[in-house]
């Protein structure tokens, strides 16, 4: 039977005991092996011409090959945009000249997409806001959590990188005829829907949510810049000043950070804890070392961020077997939440490589300013490695400097010794691995997991991001939102009911309560047999609906299928009218 353990391959530690081995060192082997595989597999995912994208079209992202158990042969914007990003990102280092034609395939796939109407909208009425669509660029029709808001912000921030290039080299047509409207359409949409709730990037839960705010700052900033670099100033002031209002929604509006427990809490509503890979992946993909330790962006070494890792990291220790037995000082694997169920509630290859890509992040800068510094909100972290250690700050020439950065290094390097332990001999990941006995699950060749060894393994080898504008950012001392003007719907539907029944609605947006029966809107009797109810709707919004009915004993009976479908008005009001069915 084939091994499971990619250590076994290696001979480098015990699968059987707990002593501690050189993660360093495995790390080291680890990455010198998969790197050449995961480049393999990821590049397989992507159409026309990868060896598992088969019926993908050219620039299509393909999550997984899977397609039962579960069926992920889908694109998926956030998914596809952070793939993406990895992939520019290699090409504009020169590791790899044959990546530009899929680059140049990605773009106008994604132009199409924007312009392609599905059940979040289409271009003008919150469409650019579906998650994910069918790899021949259809749209996927069936029932999820949208609108999804990281996307677009994603999409703008890995197309800009690849936009300087192309002014960089004397491309300015190529940009403001072919590339330049794609960006925008994300730009417009991130600035207009900020202070929209969506569904988060676990498409569970559909609130505020740190992952997407922060991604949303991001891309805003960096919009800017490029439109001014382009001669569009009255838009670069535009995206400037929504940057600021998300940058004082994350620090003061929302109740992101959680002083009191050290962590951030990554969605606002979904009633967990709070406790998050989401945050731990906000924060390395808003990585810009020009920034420092910055708390204000959460910069990887803030005292913030390192605070969140430990609370993070803290909450798989004992509820993953695999795990047990490990010293509270050590790496562990991690998954997306303590909370989870989703396939039983394993740990991931992404979460526990985005761990060890934090750290990766924070030693290159510490190095970069010769420092590091230790505050109170950071200090349980740093003592995991020095009891002894005290707030303060220590140059890269101490003792104490020296102690806690290799402490750190061999702290990541564990993260990664816990994937490799967990890797199969042929180097293939899949979505997740058992949360016993280490075997993968879930979704096989899961593209995201590949890109996470790459983004990995270029921060542990010290390239260094360009920067996006975090450095020096004040928040605004007066949060503003951004708010999306609201139209009046109003929903009629006839329908006959006994003594005791009442009619409810309840739908896919924020104003319908989410699918919540339990929070469902109730309808006016009052032209019986036809019940009413008026809705405040953003404009321009697609959505899905129902109504319900709820007898006398608390019961509750839904319509029958599909759900229905319509959109707001862009201005005004508007009536639907419905029969019961």
């Amino acid at each position: 039977m084939r091994s499971l353990l990619f250590t076994t391959f290696l001979g480098l530690f015990s699968t059987v005991t707990n002593a501690r081995s050189d993660p360093i060192a495995i790390a080291d082997a680890y990455f010198e092996r998969q790197v050449p595989i995961a480049t393999e597999n990821l590049l397989a995912n992507i159409g026309p011409d990868g060896a598992r994208s088969s019926g993908a079209l050219p620039g299509v992202v393909i999550a997984s090959p899977s397609t039962e158990d579960p069926d992920y042969l889908y694109t998926w914007t956030r998914d596809a945009s952070l793939v993406m990003k990895n992939v520019i990102d290699r090409y504009l280092r020169d590791e790899d000249d044959s990546l530009q034609s899929i680059v140049e395939d990605f773009i106008p796939a994604q132009a199409y997409l924007q312009q392609l109407d599905n059940p979040s909208g289409n271009v003008t009425t919150g469409g650019l806001g579906e998650p994910k669509f069918n790899i021949d660029l259809t749209p996927f029709t069936g029932s999820w959590g949208r609108p999804q808001r990281d996307g677009p912000p994603l999409r703008a921030i890995a197309i800009i990188r690849y936009a300087n290039h192309l002014l960089d080299t004397g491309k300015p047509f190529v940009v403001l005829e072919f590339v330049w409207p794609v960006i925008k359409l994300d730009l417009d949409y991130t600035a207009k829907y900020w202070n929209t709730t969506g569904f988060d990037l676990w498409e569970e839960v559909s609130s505020s949510s740190f992952f997407t705010s922060a991604i949303q700052h991001r891309a805003l900033m960096e919009g800017a810049a490029f439109a001014s670099r382009i001669g569009q100033p009255d838009l670069a002031r535009s995206y400037f000043k929504q940057a600021d209002n998300i940058l004082c929604f994350l620090q003061a509006c929302v109740s992101y950070w959680n002083p009191s427990e050290g962590f951030i809490t990554s969605n606002t509503g979904g009633g967990r804890t709070g406790i998050d890979a989401n945050s731990i992946l906000g924060s390395i993909h808003t990585f810009d070392p020009a920034a420092g330790c910055d708390p204000v962006t959460f910069q990887p070494c803030s005292d913030k961020a390192l605070s969140n890792l430990k609370v993070y990291v803290d909450a798989f220790r004992s509820i993953y077997p695999i795990n047990y037995g490990t010293p509270t000082n050590q790496a562990v694997a991690t998954g997306r939440y303590a909370e989870d169920v989703y396939y039983g509630g394993h740990p991931w290859y992404l979460t526990t490589a985005a761990a060890a890509q934090q750290l990766y992040d924070a030693l290159m800068v510490w190095d970069m300013q010769g420092y590091l510094k230790v505050s109170s909100i950071s200090l349980a972290f740093f003592r995991q490695f020095d009891d002894s250690v005290q707030p303060g700050t220590y140059s890269n020439s101490s003792e104490t400097y020296r102690i806690l950065k290799n402490a750190v290094r061999w702290f990541a390097d564990e993260f990664i010794e816990v994937i490799a332990r967990y890797t199969p001999e042929d180097g293939s990941l899949a979505e997740q691995f058992h949360r016993e006995t280490g075997e993968p699950l879930s979704a096989k060749h899961l593209t995201w997991s590949y890109a996470s060894i790459l983004t990995a393994d270029a921060a542990r080898s010290g390239v260094i991001p360009r920067s996006w504008g975090a450095s020096g950012l004040e928040v605004p001392s007066k949060c503003e939102s951004n708010a999306v003007p609201m139209s009046s719907v109003t929903f009629s539907v006839k329908a006959q009911t006994s003594w005791g029944e009442n009619i409810f609605l309840t739908g896919s947006i924020d104003a319908l309560k989410n699918w919540s029966p339990d929070n469902a809107l109730a309808l006016s009797s009052s032209d019986y047999p036809i019940w009413k109810v008026t809705v405040e709707i953003p404009v321009d919004t697609r959505f899905e609906y129902k109504y319900i009915r709820k007898l006398g004993d608390g019961s509750v009976i839904w319509e029958s299928d599909p759900n229905r479908s319509n959109s707001s008005p862009g201005s005004g009001s508007k009536t639907i009218d419905d029969s019961w069915r």
